[in-house]
């Protein structure tokens, strides 16, 4: 029987290059994370599967991947981050410090039904301050947040900020038998989607009269941002994050069947992708879990968008981290020669390849233009004898004498 060789349904494969620029975006957001003393943590793929069962919900429930191991014991894949740190709280709430602050890049899994943008296991990438209420927190986010995007070098990065007190004090007025606050916010979180009139009829269908739903619109239009939201704006600002880059945004909603306080969302201005990030502040969800009351406040990075907004604004060198230089191999009696001067090389921290067969350099040549590889060294019995290589500029086809030393430089400088 011929099994065609194939990846499951929803799930990937990361091919070098592909691989390469996600490696890049998350070396970028790990160097703000522990410049802001974010630590790293992880969590098994595996979780017994009554921590996890009855924690979203009957509908996320039929998500999870479950199944039972050999000694019949009752397991399912990590659907978040969230849960699996929540048992860590707890589990080691006397060796962690109080205001613990956590980073997490990890792959998370579910049984949903695949389509474009939506897969069965995709990259999470989370950061959290636990057990502090204070808006220097909530700032600390926002401000982390913002110079990860920055250090990834996306050309504009838009923080867009609210605050559930906010949407209630505003939009509270309006609810009826018919229609809730919740409902009429989910509606209002739509206004950059489907424009004010599209609003208008989803408020209109869902039960409230045409007049009030104008006024729940201009209310939320004309609404002011709220004392604590103000604190945490001005701190983020005072931390370095410019005043035209965060916006308070009225209308921005966000799954506000769990936060309790600031939202915000990130956009990247000239990406049309969608949102790159949204967290907040969620001081009841840890505790709802079933875990122990945590105050928290966080943010979920939209990493595999972020990827694809690196790709888009060519931030991402084709070549980035690839090999610098390749080394050809004449003969038997050269080969001692290149793989000395391969050491060398790499010795100098110079990323090197020594190709692995004796073909024809016209072969070996094609192999580095194939892979984007610079730089070839050429070293037949002449150079062997002479003590010197030939360094082949792959872009422009020049070549260039040196002994080893010279080589080290020349490569280092380039």
């Amino acid at each position: 029987m011929t099994i065609k060789p194939q990846t499951l349904k929803g799930f990937r494969d990361f091919l070098p290059e592909e691989k390469r620029k996600r490696d890049f975006v998350a070396q970028k957001i790990k160097e703000i994370f522990e410049l802001f003393g974010f630590e790293p943590l992880e969590t098994p793929t595996l979780e017994y599967a009554t921590l996890l069962l009855g924690k979203y919900g009957k509908e996320v429930d039929k998500l999870l991947y479950t199944f039972k191991d050999r000694g019949d014991r009752e397991l399912a894949l990590r659907y978040d981050q969230t849960v699996p740190t929540a048992r860590i709280l707890a589990q080691y709430q006397s060796i962690l410090p109080k205001y613990f602050r956590r980073y997490q890049i990890q792959n998370v899994f579910r049984a949903d039904k695949p389509q474009k943008g939506r897969y069965r296991e995709f990259t999470q990438c989370d950061i959290d301050i636990f057990n502090s209420t204070s808006p220097v927190a909530d700032a600390e986010i926002v401000t982390a947040t913002y110079f990860a995007f920055q250090n990834v070098g996306y050309p504009k990065i838009k923080i867009l900020i609210n605050d559930r007190q906010t949407l209630f004090k505003y939009l509270k007025p309006f609810e009826n038998l018919k229609i809730s606050i919740f409902s009429i916010i989910q509606s209002i979180d739509k206004l950059d989607k489907i424009g004010k009139n599209g609003v208008l009829q989803e408020l209109i269908s869902k039960g409230m009269e045409q007049k009030m739903s104008e006024q729940a619109l201009n209310s939320i239009s004309s609404a002011k941002s709220s004392q604590n939201l103000t604190e945490i704006i001005n701190a983020a600002i005072s931390s370095g994050v410019p005043k035209e880059d965060i916006l308070f945004t009225s209308n921005l909603a966000r799954g506000l069947d769990y936060y309790t306080g600031m939202i915000f969302e990130v956009s990247l201005p000239g990406y049309d992708g969608g949102s790159c990030g949204g967290g907040g502040r969620y001081d009841k969800l840890i505790e709802h879990l079933g875990g122990q009351s945590v105050p928290a406040v966080g943010i979920a990075f939209g990493f595999d968008r972020m990827v694809e907004a690196a790709d888009f604004f060519k931030l991402i060198s084709p070549l980035l981290n690839g090999t610098e230089v390749l080394l050809t191999v004449f003969d038997k009696k050269t080969i001692n020669f290149s793989l000395q001067s391969a050491s060398i090389l790499r010795k100098n921290k110079i990323k090197t390849e020594i190709y692995p067969a004796l073909d024809k350099l016209d072969k070996q040549l094609k192999y580095a233009d194939k892979k984007g590889i610079p730089y070839v060294v050429i070293i037949g019995p002449d150079e062997a004898k002479k003590n010197i290589v030939k360094l082949k500029n792959m872009k422009t086809g020049e070549q260039t004498e040196l002994n080893i030393d010279e080589l080290v430089i020349k490569l280092k400088s380039s």
